[in-house]
């Protein structure tokens, strides 16, 4: 996860020792048609996710990225700066040589100049000449980057099992060990105190090793794997209310694309995947598609929380259609700003260019590598079909503020935990 998603959408628990800022979501591949590419190749031992761009006047996509802000453009900075003042925020850096004191500041600076900048051809001006700019080396070295997308999901669901909701979302088990600070886990706690592997998918799924500690059924299962691939939902009850439920911790087995798993069986073409391709395909032979979704041998376990914050991403605060990004944080700096520079869906089924600054504010289980990023298009059956259909090649654009200009900017700040923000 924090996979993701894809995720999706993440929540992070509230007590400190399941604080996950990285929560490990897990998504579909948001869902994603089966690369042609080894997106995912891993950085070579040594080597930096980005690397500097020698000619950032050459970037036309400023001006596009310009062209399409928005106030929810400053809430998402606003976010991040505010996920910056927090003590806990300082573990996870450096990375790719930006500390803590400048990843803050850039996406300060760069919040303030959006509202300054009287025009765009200043705003180039004055952003080329504070920011040094980066860019993924993607999958293969020359700036490759697979763009998928993904969403919050909303489903139907009740409190008890009944007919027509018999597939549950289960609670997180005491014997679920986790990593204190990372959240990453780490086994299954036996009685004698030592840690196993978890069972697999199937086998949690098929000995029914979780019964008894439901949180609420949904009515199949391929919502409930959804929102297990998600890491999140907004569910509809059979009352009338609305609940939201989330992330409270996964399993230590691997993950695995349930839509690459349909086209290894032939079941879909490699061309044709898709949320509403792999529905399809569930209501034309669902044992077939539940039999496949035990490929993915991680299982999620979900907590319900309040809505005010959904739909959260990995750092713990609400993500922002059109305006957060999930990629590998393993690997690039979180809350940083970023230029994402690819094509997009639209209703149509034709493709526009989709150049849009972001916030890098969440990660997922299929998002690993620099060659991946998930765009986060909102909740809701729309943005479903939009996230279901997006899978494109691009760039992804990193701002720093150059070095000399970090201490004028936190000038007023006193470090993490202060009273003295943004």
């Amino acid at each position: 996860m924090m996979t993701h998603t894809h995720r999706w959408i993440t929540i992070c628990p509230l007590l400190a020792a399941m604080t996950l800022t990285a929560c490990q979501q897990e998504r579909v591949d948001s869902p994603q048609q089966v690369a042609t590419k080894n997106y995912s190749r891993p950085l070579p031992e040594g080597q930096m996710a980005l690397r500097k761009v020698e000619n950032p006047h050459a970037l036309t996509c400023i001006d596009r990225g310009w062209t399409q802000r928005d106030l929810f453009l400053q809430d998402a900075c606003n976010e991040s700066i505010t996920w910056y003042d927090k003590p806990s925020t300082l573990q996870w850096f450096p990375i790719c040589e930006v500390d803590h004191d400048r990843a803050r500041a850039s996406v300060v600076a760069f919040r303030d100049l959006c509202r300054s900048a009287p025009d765009g051809p200043a705003f180039r001006s004055e952003l080329l000449r504070r920011f040094d700019v980066y860019e993924s080396v993607g999958c293969d070295d020359e700036g490759t980057v697979l763009f998928t997308a993904y969403c919050s999901p909303t489903f139907r669901a009740s409190r008890t099992q009944r007919t027509g909701f018999e597939s549950p979302l289960y609670t997180r088990p005491q014997e679920l060990v986790t990593h204190p600070e990372s959240g990453e886990p780490l086994g299954r706690r036996r009685p004698d105190g030592g840690i196993d592997p978890w069972p697999s998918r199937a086998e949690i799924e098929r000995a029914r090793l979780l019964e008894g500690s439901e949180l609420v059924w949904l009515e199949s299962p391929i919502d409930s794997y959804i929102a297990h691939v998600n890491g999140s939902a907004k569910l509809r009850m059979e009352d009338g209310t609305t609940i939201y439920v989330g992330y409270a911790g996964k399993t230590d087995r691997p993950y695995a694309s349930l839509g690459r798993e349909l086209v290894d069986r032939g079941t879909l073409p490699a061309d044709g995947v898709s949320l509403q391709s792999i529905r399809r395909a569930w209501k034309k032979n669902p044992e077939m598609v539940e039999n496949a979704m035990h490929a993915n041998e991680s299982f999620v376990f979900f907590q319900e929380y309040d809505g005010g914050s959904w739909p959260a991403g990995s750092l713990g605060f609400p993500v922002t259609a059109r305006r957060s990004v999930a990629t590998d944080k393993s690997v690039f700096p979180r809350g940083s700003i970023v230029l994402a520079d690819t094509t997009a869906a639209r209703f149509s089924g034709e493709d526009e260019h989709f150049s849009e600054f972001m916030l890098d504010q969440d990660t997922g289980g299929a998002i690993r590598a620099p060659g991946r990023a998930d765009l986060y298009l909102g909740a809701g059956p729309m943005a479903e079909l939009l996230a279901g259909r997006q899978h494109a090649e691009g760039k992804l654009y990193y701002f720093f503020l150059k070095p000399e200009e970090v201490a004028a900017v936190n000038a007023d700040w006193q470090g993490p935990g202060s009273l003295a923000a943004h």
